[in-house]
């Protein structure tokens, strides 16, 4: 039986990296949820259990190397810097925070993996207690994480690959919004070519289509909401 993939937490105020990293790590079989500050690292860790933080130091507001030191009185997720500092007293900085690691910028994402895998195969193997499934709550639907499966009471909801691939993306942002133009590209329609217009609205049947398999009244959803300039978003009790 394979293990559950880990559910790693990218915090980075850069968009362009953030989304990057994001993909990239979805693609090597990782959860990822992204955060754009300290501030919106702490909503999302208030809410879900993270395997590993990747943690950018420069950021506008609280910096990573503040952030480190705090989560660290509370939690002990392990955690991984990112930086354009190099130098060794900001490594030690980091270190002493509390940081498992630190990788500086630029770097290769291949390192990167590496190091997420070295540090998370360090993590003692929790309890079952420890590691129960995280799920999120649409009314009466239930959807695990990390399995990606949906469930209503106790009969399961069949989802097709397009829509279990949507559901990944929106589950990894929960409360924000994610463009059609961003769900076209993570669903790789890009890659057919074909008109971008005629690509979102592929993108809107299958939000139509998915919202008939978890809202009450998909003409009125409260789960799947469109988020007017901005796209879709997914808003979990």
């Amino acid at each position: 039986m394979n293990e559950p993939a880990a559910h790693l937490l990218i915090v980075d105020d850069d968009e362009r990296i953030r989304g990057l990293l994001q993909k990239f790590l979805i693609r090597n079989g990782f959860i990822v949820s992204a955060a754009r500050d300290a501030a919106h690292a702490r909503r999302l860790l208030g809410g879900l259990e993270f395997d590993l933080i990747v943690l950018d130091v420069m950021m506008p507001g609280e910096d990573g190397i503040t952030l480190t030191r705090e989560l660290r009185a509370e939690i002990a997720t392990p955690i991984l810097l990112l930086t354009a500092r190099g130098e060794a007293s900001d490594r030690i900085a980091g270190l002493e925070a509390g940081a498992d690691d630190y990788l500086p910028k630029p770097f290769e994402p291949k390192e990167l993996l590496l190091r997420i895998n070295a540090i998370l195969r360090r993590v003692p193997a929790q309890s079952d207690a420890a590691s129960a499934p995280k799920m999120l709550h649409l009314g009466p639907i239930r959807y695990d994480l990390e399995r990606g499966e949906m469930w209503q009471g106790e009969t399961p909801v069949r989802l097709t690959a397009t829509e279990a691939a949507l559901m990944r993306i929106f589950s990894a942002c929960p409360n924000e919004p994610v463009s059609r133009a961003q769900l076209v590209e993570d669903l790789g329609r890009d890659k057919g070519g074909g008109p971008a217009q005629s690509q979102e609205r592929a993108v809107d049947v299958q939000i139509t289509r998915l919202r008939r398999k978890i809202e009450t009244d998909p003409k009125q959803p409260r789960y799947l909401q469109t988020v007017r300039g901005a796209g879709y978003m997914l808003a979990p009790d």
